[in-house]
């Protein structure tokens, strides 16, 4: 990796000194599990669980008639045959907006490290009285006293998978956009924008493509305009030297952290999540890509 690359990726990611490291490729073949040992925090258990018989009866009734419109909508939609085959310039696609209703927030996982017994960060998502999403919380790096962690100080949010009808994961297919946009309002801190790419094989389960999101403090809105291009491949938090172009149909889960070693309270509010299709965008991967005999192409 030349020291120009090297540079580039040191000044994009000054969010902190453990957050994102510089390494070689992992040599790991084998994952146990999707979550590497870790608990999956929004898990919960089932309402029918404490039910009887009969109520779980009529609980699986419920939820087959509630899956069933569901898949007979998607069939409309098929056969309707009506594809969007035009994507304007310059017109934001909102993915994900609050617009004051209470189950957009049910889009959203909220982790941090004291979910996990690993610090004491607390984090949290909620409604404004004008409608948008507020993420806020308090960063903190005060470590366990457990000694076995080393590395405390992380607060996230990220969207739920996508599903289709009977409860069917299916991938977000961004390929005909070329940026993200986003509408917030920041704290003056910095956080990192993650876009996963979640594979079929255990190799590809920690991908994650990363950009670095400087916000201003102060009451303004401010408008995020983030070429795809730009995101740089990470796996289980490292930089990879063999950088790859963000695969955009298989966008799993997009998610915000903070992770920049300040203790102290934050706040970050969203308007909406969107994409965008430039067509004067052509740029397809902003850093350089080497194969491992160290030729460039």
């Amino acid at each position: 990796m030349t020291m120009r690359i090297f540079r580039k990726i040191l000044t994009d990611f000054a969010i902190g000194k453990r957050r994102l490291h510089v390494t070689t490729n992992l040599s790991s073949f084998y994952e146990r599990d999707r979550k590497s040992g870790y608990k999956i925090v929004y898990d919960r258990p089932p309402p029918e669980q404490n039910l009887s018989i009969i109520g779980r009866l009529r609980e699986g009734c419920r939820q087959f008639k509630e899956e069933f419109g569901i898949w007979l909508e998607e069939m409309r939609e098929k056969f309707k045959m009506d594809p969007t085959l035009i994507y304007r310039s310059n017109e934001v696609d909102v993915a994900w907006r609050f617009n004051r209703d209470p189950k957009s927030l049910d889009q959203w996982v909220i982790t941090c490290d004291s979910d996990y017994e690993e610090g004491f960060s607390t984090a949290k998502l909620e409604l404004s009285p004008i409608g948008t999403g507020i993420f806020s919380g308090t960063l903190s790096t005060r470590l366990p006293k457990d000694g076995r962690i080393k590395n405390a100080g992380f607060c996230n949010i990220t969207t739920i998978p996508k599903q289709k009808s009977f409860k069917r994961d299916v991938c977000h297919d961004w390929t005909p956009y070329t940026h993200l946009i986003l509408r917030i309002r920041g704290d003056g801190r910095c956080y990192t924008l993650n876009i996963s790419t979640r594979g079929i094989f255990d190799l590809m389960w920690n991908d994650v493509y990363h950009y670095v999101l400087y916000t201003r403090g102060g009451p303004y809105w401010q408008y995020v305009r983030i070429p795809f291009s730009k995101f740089v491949f990470t796996s289980k938090g490292r930089l990879q030297d063999d950088q790859t172009v963000i695969m955009l149909h298989e966008v799993t889960n997009f998610g915000i952290s903070l992770g920049d070693d300040i203790n102290g309270h934050f706040k970050l509010e969203i308007d909406y999540i969107g994409l965008e299709c430039d067509e004067y965008h052509n740029e397809e991967f902003a850093y350089e890509s080497y194969n491992f005999s160290g030729v460039r192409f």
